[in-house]
């Protein structure tokens, strides 16, 4: 069907609706001339008379009102399919796809979207872990997060955690046989556990810093692990020396299963942000999630 014989459709069930040209003519926002003349166009197209005109009313003809039956209720569901998608609008729904370590995951992320998930039912959340530096358009992800002084310069970041220390921790037993480290260069004496990076290779440097002066050590020793998880598991082994955020391994040194060393040396550095490209245009879902993530402090 050609698209004026829909428009002219919609008008002439306005007009067998309304039983006037005048009023069609006002709901429709057209002329009553050029409402006229569409009607006449389509009846010329059809090649019947659709419409009995008088001076005080418009009714349909015999074959007005069979088309009418015919194709009003299928413009009423079109109408109601307008309207579901206006209402899907104004109801947050849908999926949000986020990446993230998962320590940023279990200690930021999960306390907030298990929230947002019980208050909007039609919103779902998947939630990928990924030690790497994933490239979110590439994966088709709706946003990542990283630490963030790692955000790229071209994407938006958004803070939605605290400020983040380092904590260079080893066990008890350890330090019985081990001197205590008092400034990074002594790491390279010690057993350290090493992250390793996963899309880049290599492992990730220890950074220091103190009043100023910054330092960056290369460690070594008889693990490497991709998870600050397996991290924290291989330093209470025993294992050595590692550099893992505060917040993973405060309960141990609490409970003294851990001991800290060079705390004068870690300084605080900007915590987690969510991420997502300066282009996107916010759907209703992701904009509730973005605003149930953001850190208020």
């Amino acid at each position: 069907m050609v698209r004026e014989n829909v428009s002219d459709l919609v008008a002439f069930i306005t007009v067998a609706r309304e039983g006037s040209f005048t009023r069609a003519a006002v709901r429709l926002g057209v002329s009553q001339p050029a409402l006229s003349q569409a009607m006449r166009g389509l009846e010329e197209r059809l090649g019947l008379r659709l419409l009995n005109r008088t001076t005080r009313s418009v009714a349909p003809t015999e074959a007005g009102e069979r088309l009418l039956r015919s194709i009003e209720p299928q413009f009423a569901q079109i109408e109601g399919s307008l309207l579901a998608l206006t209402e899907l609008r104004d109801k947050p729904s849908g999926v949000v796809r986020i990446t993230s370590t998962q320590h940023a995951a279990e200690t930021v992320l999960w306390p907030r979207l298990s929230k947002v998930m019980r208050d909007y039912p039609d919103i779902t959340i998947e939630l990928v872990t990924d030690e790497g530096l994933t490239d979110i358009v590439s994966a088709r992800f709706d946003a990542g997060v990283r630490v963030g002084e790692f955000v790229e310069k071209d994407m938006i970041a958004v803070r939605i955690g605290p400020e983040m220390r380092q904590a260079i921790v080893g066990t008890p037993d350890y330090f019985k046989t081990h001197p205590v480290p008092k400034r990074p260069e002594d790491l390279t004496n010690h057993r350290c556990i090493n992250l390793r990076r996963v899309t880049r290779g290599g492992y990730f440097p220890w950074e220091f810093e103190k009043r100023g002066r910054e330092i960056n050590v290369r460690v070594e020793g008889q693990v490497a692990v991709h998870s600050l998880e397996l991290a924290r598991s291989a330093v209470l082994d025993g294992l050595g020396l590692a550099y893992l955020p505060e917040d993973l391994v405060g309960e141990q040194i609490a409970k003294k299963q851990l001991v800290r060393v060079l705390e004068d040396w870690c300084e605080p550095y900007p915590g987690y942000h969510l991420f997502y490209p300066s282009s996107r245009q916010h759907a209703p879902a992701f904009a509730v999630v973005l605003e149930a993530l953001r850190f208020r402090g």
